[in-house]
C-alpha cells in the first residue's frame, strides 16, 4: 500500500492507517493511549531480541514474521531496523479540545517537508513545558496545506513523538487563527521581516501560540495581519533565516519556563 493512500478509509481503520517504523517508535505506538496498534512485522532476525516488544502487544494484534528479502520487497526498499508496524488513526481532533489545557502550542503553515515536520514534534515533545492534566502542554496546528504528521518518515524523525503530541489542523486559514485571540491566546509570529520585536525584548506572554512559515517564502501576508505581534530571532549578518526547527526550538526555549512545567519527565 503506497504512503499516500494511507490516510484513506480502510476495514477496520475509518480514518485510515499508518506506520511505525524502529523499534523505539513501534514501542511508542504500542504504549500509545492515543493510537491502536494494528499489526507487527518482524524480521526474523530480530524475533528473539524483541521479546519485551512482542510481550507489550495487545491481545489479537497480529504479529508477523519474515525473512530479510521478504521484508525488503513488501517494504519497496533494504530495511535495516527489521521492526514495522501498523497504526490505525484516530478521528481528526478539534483545534479547541486541544487548547483546552495547553499552556503553549506551536502552528505551522505549509510546513511541506517531512523532516521538518517530525522535527517541530520533536521540539514540542522537549521544550514544549512537559504535561498539563495528564495532557501536552504544547500541541501543534497545522495549516490544511502542511504534510501529514503521520507519514512514517515523519514519525520516524520525531522519534515516535509524533504519536505522544497532539495536533490538529486549523480551518479556514488564516481565519482559524482569530479564535484563538479571542480565547486568550497571543498569537506570535516568528518572521524576521520589518516591524518584528527581538525575541529578547518581548515581555513575559500568556498562552503563547507561535507561528512558523514554510521554508524560503515565509508566512504570507495574510497569517501575518493576523497575529498579536511578530517577532524575530537575531542572526549574524549576511544570514536571512533559520530552519523552521531551529526557530521554534529556540522560541519555546525562551517563551516557556521549564520550571513551571505541572508534571516534568524525569531527568
Amino acid at each position: 500500500m503506497r504512503e499516500n493512500r494511507l490516510p484513506r478509509p480502510i476495514e477496520g481503520a475509518p480514518h485510515g492507517v499508518f506506520i511505525a517504523e524502529g523499534e523505539k517508535v513501534v514501542r511508542l505506538l504500542l504504549g500509545s493511549g492515543r493510537y491502536r496498534t494494528r499489526s507487527l512485522l518482524l524480521c526474523e532476525r530480530r524475533l528473539s531480541l524483541e521479546a519485551d516488544v512482542l510481550r507489550a502487544v495487545p491481545p489479537g494484534v497480529p504479529v508477523y514474521v519474515a525473512n530479510q528479502a521478504v521484508m525488503d520487497a513488501i517494504v519497496g526498499f533494504p530495511i535495516h531496523r527489521g521492526v514495522l508496524a501498523s497504526g490505525v488513526r484516530s478521528a481528526p481532533a478539534s483545534a479547541e479540545s486541544l487548547l483546552h489545557t495547553a499552556r503553549a502550542c506551536l502552528i505551522a503553515e505549509a510546513t511541506a517537508n517531512h523532516d521538518n515536520m517530525g522535527g517541530l514534534f520533536r521540539v514540542a515533545a522537549a521544550l514544549g513545558g512537559g504535561h498539563v492534566d495528564g495532557s501536552p502542554a504544547c500541541p501543534i496546528l497545522l495549516d490544511p496545506t502542511s504534510c501529514d504528521p503521520l507519514y512514517r518518515k515523519a514519525i520516524r524523525v520525531s522519534m515516535g513523538h509524533a504519536l505522544r503530541v497532539p495536533w490538529a489542523r486549523l480551518s479556514p486559514w488564516p481565519a482559524g487563527l482569530c479564535p484563538l485571540r479571542g480565547a486568550g491566546w497571543t498569537v506570535i509570529a516568528l518572521s524576521p521581516g520589518p516591524g518584528s520585536v527581538r525575541i529578547d525584548d518581548l515581555g513575559p506572554v500568556d498562552k503563547p501560540a507561535m507561528l512558523l512559515g514554510a521554508e524560503g517564502p515565509g508566512l504570507n501576508d495574510a497569517a501575518l495581519n493576523s497575529v498579536d505581534v511578530r517577532v524575530s530571532i537575531p542572526m549574524s549578518p549576511g544570514v536571512d533565516s533559520l530552519n523552521v526547527v531551529t526557530a521554534a526550538a529556540i522560541a519555546l526555549h525562551r517563551l516557556i519556563d521549564p520550571h513551571e512545567t505541572a508534571n516534568p519527565s524525569p531527568a
